[in-house]
């Protein structure tokens, strides 16, 4: 009898102990579930955008900052004909520094020439794919005014910023895309109406070579001719 009754406390005691380390397992599962929610939460605040979103009325601000801080002004486009290299002029501060921010953001990385008029100006920036649109409305809608008046020609090789698809009298600037006059002897009826903000130093072969491809009745190539990447070089 003693025996029997030494053996229903034993049992009972391991019922309680079990049921005590299920108890303290089950808050260690809370608190790390918890531990793992705030640590995604940090994550998240860390993650926080390193710049604005810009509009038209906050991007002149922005780019007069940006270009005391970043000096950079030249840059490497690399093609499937081949690398351009361009030098990027500090007098149109607000175009060069719109340049060196995007080439930073990686935006033109995946981009095209996706116009290209022989014997006159290969343009990109742009493209037929999905993630183009996305790019631009993470880093924000704006244009840019034009400046014309610092005395430079669109001579062969010039990099211009052409103006913005929508209406305005202005000719206020597409920030995200350019166009590189191939033309030879230059294309100086464009004097006065885009901006030139830099030159080809080094591949006008490779500017020479896109502008041969085949295109359709919209100056589009027949083939794509990606901007693989644009990387600052100085």
């Amino acid at each position: 009898m003693r025996c029997l009754l030494f053996l229903s406390l034993f049992v009972l005691f391991l019922s309680c102990e079990d049921k005590q380390t299920k108890k303290k397992n089950s808050g260690q599962t809370t608190q790390t579930k918890i531990e793992k929610k705030n640590t995604i939460k940090d994550s998240d605040q860390k993650q926080e955008r390193a710049f604005p979103k810009l509009n038209s009325k906050s991007a002149m601000e922005f780019f007069l900052k940006y270009n005391e801080e970043h000096k950079e002004n030249k840059v490497r486009i690399f093609t499937d004909y081949g690398n351009i290299d361009i030098l990027l002029f500090e007098e149109t501060r607000f175009h060069r520094s719109n340049f060196i921010f995007l080439t930073k953001q990686k935006y033109y990385d995946g981009t095209q020439f996706y116009r290209v008029v022989p014997n006159f100006i290969i343009q990109g920036g742009n493209g037929d794919d999905k993630l183009t649109p996305k790019k631009r409305a993470s880093i924000g809608k704006y244009l840019l005014p034009p400046d014309t008046k610092r005395g430079f020609k669109h001579h062969r090789g010039v990099i211009s910023m052409p103006s913005s698809e929508i209406q305005n009298p202005h000719k206020l600037a597409s920030p995200y895309e350019f166009f590189i006059v191939q033309q030879k002897g230059g294309a100086y009826h464009l004097d006065g109406d885009y901006t030139i903000f830099g030159k080809v130093i080094k591949g006008m072969d490779v500017v020479d070579k896109i502008a041969a491809v085949d295109t359709d009745d919209g100056e589009w190539p027949m083939q794509n001719v990606y901007i693989r990447k644009v990387e600052i070089i100085e």
